[in-house]
């Protein structure tokens, strides 16, 4: 019972009670993954200019050649003392579909930025240091897996290892990744 409680129910950087979204195929606008064993959930943030900060930016570009484009998923847990933030950034969605893509080198940087490869990179807070930290992924350092791309849905899972883009000795885990959104509907999505 101790144990399924314990993963049924975990806690924010800022102590609220939050759970890990079910795995869906449906569009439901849900992400959520574990980074360094703490939870990563998408919640708008209150902006400025009358205009709030979005959790979950769902990005189409252009690549370096005109049979590619990428496509990159943005999270941000901006109702955090310390805003967690994480990258997805997959290269050939429209011609490659469903399937496991493996993770490869990323630079910490996001859009047309990003190497032209599928990577993650996330920022998170060390509390013992009391810094933000940037942590990208490597070459062959984890899968994504998509198991729906149509109708403007997509849906995985993923999980990784990344490491600190200063000192590449400090590597974390990226745990229980999974997201399911609908491109049409996320605009009028709110995440409390």
């Amino acid at each position: 019972l101790l144990v399924l409680l314990q993963t049924s129910c975990d806690k924010t950087d800022d102590g609220q009670n939050f759970s890990l979204p079910p795995i869906t195929q449906t569009g439901e606008n849900t992400f959520g993954c574990y980074i360094d064993g703490r939870l990563l959930i998408p919640r708008d943030g209150s902006g400025s200019f009358n205009l709030s900060d979005r959790a979950i930016r769902f990005i189409i570009g252009p690549g370096p050649t005109s049979d590619f484009t990428y496509h990159e998923i943005e999270v941000y847990d901006f109702s955090s003392e310390y805003t967690g933030e994480i990258t997805i950034h997959l290269i050939g969605l429209d011609s490659i579909g469903t399937g496991e893509y493996v993770i490869n080198e990323s630079n910490c940087m996001d859009n047309v930025d990003s190497p032209f490869s599928n990577n993650i990179y996330c920022r998170v807070w060390d509390y013992k240091d009391e810094i933000y930290k940037y942590y990208c992924s490597f070459d062959n350092s984890g899968t994504i897996n998509i198991n729906r791309f149509n109708y403007g849905i997509i849906s995985g899972t993923f999980s990784c290892v990344v490491v600190n883009s200063i000192d590449p000795t400090d590597s974390i885990q990226v745990t229980e990744g999974r997201f399911d959104i609908n491109g049409y509907t996320l605009p009028y999505t709110e995440f409390p």
